[in-house]
Parts: structure tokens; C-alpha cells; sequence
């Protein structure tokens, strides 16, 4: 496993923050002053802010689906608002425990989270063509949201331990193509088996970006692009399942009433929404049109009633969450906790990116999540976990002393 201490970053890479207080030690010649005790206050109001707008549009978009399913209009927004005090609650612990235990913890979460990801044959059920979720009574966990996370702490945890050991490893082809490439393999597998091709590229992006982050060498990392391009374009073209996404993208009209359904409510509320919207509550797509409208398309609800303003402003809040979780990785204490912050606000930009595009037929259909928005209880509390994780990095950053 190497040693446990943690790589200190070069201190040209970090920015000089307004609010110095402790001094810490000087570490190898460096005098480091520690940052005033506390969370990142802009983040966690970000963070907040996104969640409770995301809980008001779950009940918008879903009381017309769930008075028809269950006969309570108020079925999926009373579970929402749970998971999202639940979710505050997560947050809070999350921020409280020390990132190095992540640290020490990296291959056991990975490896429970890898479990899990092979438990949905046997536990799980199919749900649209696809088995990607584990149900427990009424709960339901999709183990390949974990993963995500874990393969984010897995990297950070390799690259700083090679740092650690020998900075040029990472520049060769045993250390810094050979482990990633058997990562992706062991991973590509069950997601792939599933399928989950949303997933596989969501985690495949993020481990080529750590890799860069990391200091892999740029000739290396082409080739990969290249090839890995290549390989997801074979498994899209070559699978009846990636076929049919790719068809109903480019023509949702051949296919009315079977593939490009989806894709057409979706574009007809955006499209009908406007640049000011219809009103909160008055979209008309979420008739029965648009299906189960508060999980992945919850965004064209959203710009049905909102307009294209609101859609905007909304895109803006995410880019300032994720400007800010960049301003804390640059900021953060050592190696790991930076790539750690990186990744994870890495990961949300993708998510987020990915939806977008979706929604807005910009992209095929992948079955993303929208990040705080779409109905669910488990990604919801990954997500703010993660949050709480780059909340507790933010608050143990230093600089260096002029």
C-alpha cells in the first residue's frame, strides 16, 4: 500500500486566499500557514441552494405522474423532501470526517462498491432493458453511482502514492497506462453487461482526467483518447441497445411512439416553454406525455415552466459549483485531497453536461441523472456525500507563507 503520509502540493499550484490564520510547520524549507478554520461558505450555499430548487421541481414535475400511478399526487415529493433532510444530515457527517481516512479506506470502498456492482444479476431487477439497481424492500441503490466515487478515490489514492515513491513512474508505460487500462477493464465488464453505457463513459472520462491530472504523459493519454474513442463508438454501433439510441437521436420522428417518444415531449416542452415559461406547475408535458418527467428529463420541465431564463440562471449555478469546487481542489493541502476535490466536482460537471445535453437532444440518450434534481434517494445522498467530502478538504487548505 506504500506510506500513509500524504504528498504536500507544490505551492505554485495554489492560489492565495483572502483568510490566513494558523501556521503550521515548514515543511521541507516551506513555511505552510493554514487557512481560517471553516467550511467554504460560497460552496456550501451553492450546494444548498441547488438542492432545494431541484425538490421543489420534483413535486412539479412528478404530482401529475404519481396522482395517476399511485393516487397521491404527493407520493414522490414527500419521499424527495425525506431523502433531502436525510441528505443535509449526510452532508453534515460527511464534512466532519477527516478526507485522509478516505485515504487509508480507498480499496476497501472500491472493492464493496465492486460487489455491489456485480450483485444487480443476482439481487436486481430489469427495469427499461437494462439491470442496473439492487431493491431492498422499498429502498433502491444503484451501485454504479458508488462507483463512481470510489474509482475517484482509488486514482487519487495510486497517483499520490506514486508521487510519493518516484515522480517519473507515472510518465512510463507499466505505471501509468498499465493500471488504468486493467481498472477500466474490471469496471467496463459488469457496466457493460448491464448495460450502462451512461456510467462507462461517465467513469472512463473521469479516470483519463485524473490520469492528466496526474502527470501521464500527453502522447500516452492521445493514444488512449483514440482508442478508447474507438472502442466506445464499436460497442455503441454494434449493440442493438446503442443502435437504437443512436437513431432515435438523429431521427426521434421514424419512431413517433417507441424510441423518439422521449426525445419529443422533451423538445415539444422545451420548445413550448418559451423564454419566460408557462408558470411553475403549468407545464402540459408532464400529462402523461413526457414519461416519469421528475427523473432524468426533470430539466425540460423545468424550461417549460421556467423558460429559457430560468434554464440559464440555472446553468449558472452549476458553473459556479463547479468554478468553486475548483477553486478548493487548487487550494486543498496535499496531492490526494486535490485530485480527490477534482474529480468529484469533475464528476458533477459531467453529469450535469451529459443531462443537458439529453434533454436538449444535443446528445444521444444515456440515462444520466441531473445532480440535486432528478427523483431519487440514493444518488441524491452519494452526491451530497461527495459534497461533504470536498466541504471537509476546503476547510484544511494552506498556502505558503510570503
Amino acid at each position: 500500500m506504500g506510506k500513509s503520509s500524504l504528498t504536500p502540493k507544490d505551492p505554485s499550484e495554489i492560489l492565495p486566499p483572502r483568510k490566513r490564520k494558523t501556521l503550521l510547520p515548514s515543511q521541507k524549507g516551506r513555511v505552510i500557514e493554514r487557512l481560517r478554520t471553516g467550511y467554504d461558505q460560497p460552496f456550501l450555499i451553492l450546494v444548498i441552494i441547488l438542492l432545494c430548487i431541484g425538490t421543489t421541481f420534483v413535486f412539479s414535475a412528478s404530482y401529475v405522474y404519481a396522482k395517476n400511478r399511485y393516487d397521491d399526487s404527493y407520493f414522490f415529493a414527500k419521499r424527495q423532501i425525506f431523502w433531502a433532510i436525510g441528505s443535509l444530515f449526510v452532508l453534515y457527517l460527511a464534512s466532519r470526517v477527516d478526507y485522509k481516512l478516505l485515504y487509508r479506506l480507498a480499496l476497501p470502498i472500491f472493492a464493496v462498491s465492486y460487489i455491489l456492482l456485480w450483485f444487480v444479476f443476482f439481487f436486481g431487477a430489469d427495469a427499461n432493458g437494462a439491470r442496473r439497481w439492487i431493491y431492498v424492500g422499498p429502498l433502491s441503490v444503484q451501485p454504479s453511482e458508488i462507483v463512481k466515487f470510489s474509482v475517484v478515490l482509488l486514482v487519487a489514492k495510486y497517483l499520490t502514492q506514486l508521487q510519493q515513491k518516484d515522480r517519473d513512474k507515472i510518465r512510463s508505460f507499466r505505471y501509468g497506462v498499465l493500471p488504468f487500462g486493467f481498472l477500466v477493464v474490471l469496471i467496463g465488464v459488469p457496466l457493460y453487461l448491464q448495460p450502462h453505457l451512461s456510467a462507462m463513459i461517465i467513469i472512463f472520462a473521469l479516470i483519463f482526467i485524473l490520469m492528466y491530472l496526474g502527470g501521464v504523459k500527453l502522447s500516452i493519454l492521445s493514444g488512449l483518447l483514440g482508442t478508447g474513442s474507438l472502442g466506445m463508438l464499436g460497442i455503441i454501433l454494434f449493440t442493438s441497445h446503442g443502435r437504437s439510441r443512436i437513431v432515435a437521436w438523429l431521427h426521434p420522428e421514424l419512431d413517433p411512439r417507441g424510441d423518439g417518444w422521449q426525445p419529443l415531449q422533451s423538445l415539444y416542452a422545451i420548445g413550448s416553454g418559451g423564454f419566460w415559461g408557462s408558470g411553475l406547475g403549468q407545464s402540459k408535458q408532464k400529462h402523461l406525455y413526457l414519461p416519469e418527467p421528475q427523473n432524468d428529463y426533470i430539466f425540460a420541465i423545468i424550461c417549460e415552466e421556467m423558460g429559457w431564463i430560468f434554464a440559464v440562471a440555472l446553468i449558472m449555478l452549476f458553473v459556479l459549483l463547479i468554478w468553486r469546487g475548483f477553486h478548493i481542489a487548487r487550494n486543498a493541502p496535499d496531492q490526494f485531497s486535490a485530485l480527490l476535490a477534482m474529480g468529484i466536482i469533475i464528476q458533477i460537471g459531467l453529469q450535469v453536461f451529459l443531462n443537458i445535453g439529453v434533454v436538449t437532444n444535443s446528445l444521444p440518450s444515456t440515462g444520466v441523472s441531473l445532480p440535486f434534481f432528478s427523483y431519487g434517494g440514493s444518488s441524491l445522498m452519494i452526491f451530497m456525500a461527495e459534497m461533504g467530502v470536498i466541504l471537509n478538504i476546503s476547510k484544511q487548505s494552506y498556502i505558503e507563507k510570503t
